[in-house]
């Protein structure tokens, strides 16, 4: 793509601030070539990048252009010609919904528009509960201030797979960037061609996962204090009434309760990081909560910690998966509520503890490539064939949960009443959920993870880490760190092969761009680029008899893992 030749093609089209803003780029072709070099590409995940003009970047003519793509899809696609749309706290984010629901309004789809920002899962509700066609929502997730993004979802409320998103993709090539908009957004709005989701929509999601509480009672009973902080997001209203309704006393730090697209005082708004919780943690100390939890921006994943001696003990992704497993599974058995054949999901980089937790219980665990689309996938089948009461829990190591088929995305709302009335039923048998982790690691094993992400800087990096990739697969390594390759699962491909005897055999999953080396009963470590974002991550899964060995193996594969980067 010729920079320049575009860069002089938006200069020629545009006016207003984003002329001014393309005239400020004058001379700068480093800059130019960052943002006019590439297209923003639309994926399984939808768009996520930079806000700014050009053509990698998200603006009011990339949006627009992605929503008129959607629309020439629905329309040809059979389904019903109808959008749901939300949107969360960042800059833009209600601007682009505008235009979002105006381009598709007027190619002759109904839209329905939450008048207020709101989590992800909850538009992923609204798509099944008013029966659309699509849906999208206008966030960027836990990026940071300066990254937006779309993603669209079908009519099951699951994001697009790859079938839909090449479609919508291949729609979007046809659309003319410049193409002016046809009619304004109030102008449909007045016509009803755009209207904002009802009240009722609200309730009737607050309804449907409260019917995922499992003993809410025991919130009341056990007089449960919580820090909970939106960190300036969409949890802030539906997880506060959550917590209402289960009759928990909870403090939200004043700096992190209203939406704010500039995270002020979370400038990486990722609840998976410690430093996101810093505002809870000061806050903690004040009010002493049995429990301090914080939701991203879209409020999609939540994070954990307890207070512990001086300090806070913070829950991995991978562990309060286990630890609401085991809660779920344990509370149906003793009522007799289990499922004739229970299955639980998880993600191929979630802990194989999870797998260890189910087991004792008799459940099927259905491992799935990583993206919640995927577990939404399993739901869709259980679903389709007559008995989604089924599905017991999905996770991802990423801080993802989700309980019930009223949605096909994770969802820290119903997450937050779960972990609360879990945290009140232990306390209630004087237990912390610290006491209830280490009593599974004792009784399954030390299945500790570790994560490494290694962002892109230049193109040669990026080119030396996809080179590492295609090596594993052509001559995988003997050992890692000390502990022998006993196989290698090449995803690529779909094969996973035996390290001694040479022999294969299918990993039953859809292609994708990852290798796995199988450490025998010592771990593994998994190489996978990221889907969104310029980086490739490593995991690394140790299992030993203590946690103490377990992490000094994990700082073995480490090293070994980054003696060859």
């Amino acid at each position: 793509m010729d920079a320049m030749k575009e860069y002089r093609r938006w200069l020629a089209n545009c006016q207003g601030p984003m002329l001014e803003e393309l005239q400020a780029l004058e001379g700068n072709e480093a800059e130019i070539q960052a943002r006019f070099g590439s297209r923003a590409s639309f994926g399984t995940a939808g768009i996520r990048c930079v806000m700014g003009v050009g053509t990698a970047r998200l603006n009011d003519l990339t949006v627009r252009q992605t929503a008129r793509g959607l629309a020439k899809y629905l329309l040809a696609s059979g389904e019903s010609k109808t959008c749901a749309i939300g949107y969360d706290c960042r800059h833009n984010s209600r601007r682009f919904a505008e235009v979002c629901a105006a381009a598709l309004a007027a190619e002759g789809v109904h839209v329905y528009l939450y008048d207020r920002l709101c989590p992800t899962p909850m538009l992923s509700f609204a798509v099944r509960y008013l029966k659309t066609g699509v849906g999208m929502v206008i966030s960027a997730s836990h990026n940071t201030k300066e990254y937006n993004g779309l993603k669209c979802y079908g009519p099951d409320g699951g994001q697009m797979t790859e079938i839909p998103a090449a479609a919508v993709s291949a729609a979007m090539e046809t659309v003319d960037l410049f193409e002016p908009e046809k009619e304004s957004y109030e102008s449909l709005l007045e016509k009803g061609m755009i209207e904002y989701i009802a009240p009722s929509v609200w309730e009737a999601y607050y309804a449907r996962i409260s019917q995922e509480a499992i003993a809410p009672e025991a919130v009341k009973q056990a007089g449960l204090k919580v820090v909970y902080s939106p960190l300036c997001g969409a949890g802030g209203e539906p997880v506060s009434e959550i917590l209402t309704r289960l009759g928990a006393e909870f403090h939200i730090p004043a700096s992190q309760k209203n939406p704010s697209g500039e995270f002020e005082t979370c400038p990486n708004p990722n609840p998976e990081n410690d430093t996101a919780f810093n505002e809870a943690y000061a806050l903690a100390r004040q009010v002493q909560p049995d429990l301090v939890m914080a939701t991203d921006p879209d409020s999609d994943r939540i994070a954990v910690a307890t207070p512990a001696g001086d300090g806070f003990r913070k829950f991995s992704g991978n562990e309060m998966g286990c630890l609401l497993l085991d809660y779920i599974l344990s509370a149906l058995q003793k009522a007799g509520k289990l499922p004739a054949h229970p299955v639980a999901v998880k993600s191929i980089v979630s802990t194989p503890l999870a797998d260890r937790v189910a087991s004792a219980y008799g459940v099927t665990v259905r491992t799935v490539l990583t993206g919640f689309k995927y577990i939404g996938g399993v739901i869709l089948e259980l679903e389709q064939a007559g008995h989604p009461q089924d599905f017991v829990l999905g996770f991802e190591e990423s801080c993802g949960y989700l309980k019930g088929d009223y949605a096909r995305d994770k969802d820290a709302v119903v997450a937050a009443m779960l972990i609360a009335e879990m945290a009140a039923t232990y306390k209630l048998q004087g237990k912390t959920l610290g006491d209830v982790m280490d009593a599974l690691y004792a009784k399954y094993g030390y299945y500790v993870a570790g994560l490494k992400n290694i962002v892109f800087t230049s193109d040669a990096q990026k080119a030396a880490c996809m080179a590492l990739l295609d090596q594993f697969r052509a001559e995988p390594p003997k050992e890692m760190g000390g502990f022998a390759v006993t196989a290698v699962a090449d995803f690529k491909a779909g094969v996973i092969k035996d390290a001694a005897t040479g022999e294969t055999q299918p990993t039953n999953l859809p292609s994708e761009n990852m290798v796995m080396l199988s450490l025998g009963d010592k771990g593994r470590i998994i190489l996978r680029p990221s889907g969104t974002e310029p980086k490739i991550k490593f995991y690394y899964t140790a299992v030993s008899d203590s946690m103490e060995h377990a992490n000094a193996m994990l700082a073995r594969m480490d090293k070994a893992m980054s003696a060859l980067v």
